[in-house]
């Protein structure tokens, strides 16, 4: 009898710890899907003059995104944050000039050395 109690107390244990997980796992992908978003905003943005862009993106009055665009020598630097209630999750994306003009987010001669103070 005991055993039968220890067995369906491991059960229930065990059951507990994997609803905790996925309910992790469902809040990261969530503020990762909001990071997505940032990144493609700042692939949609590329082209302006400024060497660097900061950008916050909002939804429904809640902050979904944080996305810094840093321009480089041969391409971009991506970094974006992503919200989801209490979580956030960062993808940093580095992107050569000839990818960018290769997959249409840039023309050729974009991209070209700039200084600080533009």
């Amino acid at each position: 009898m005991k055993a039968i109690y220890l067995i369906l107390l491991l059960l229930f244990i065990s059951t507990q710890m994997l609803l905790a997980q996925a309910k992790i796992e469902s809040d990261i992908d969530a503020a990762l899907v909001n990071a997505k978003k940032g990144v493609y905003w700042a692939l949609s943005n590329i082209s302006g003059k400024k060497a660097r862009l900061d950008k916050s993106l909002i939804n429904d009055d809640q902050l979904i995104a944080r996305v810094k665009l840093e321009k480089e020598l041969n391409g971009v630097k991506i970094e974006s944050t992503g919200f989801s209630q209490t979580n956030e999750v960062t993808i940093v994306l580095y992107r050569s000039k000839d990818s960018l003009v290769k997959e249409g987010y840039i023309k050729k001669g974009d991209i070209e050395p700039y200084d600080e103070e533009e």
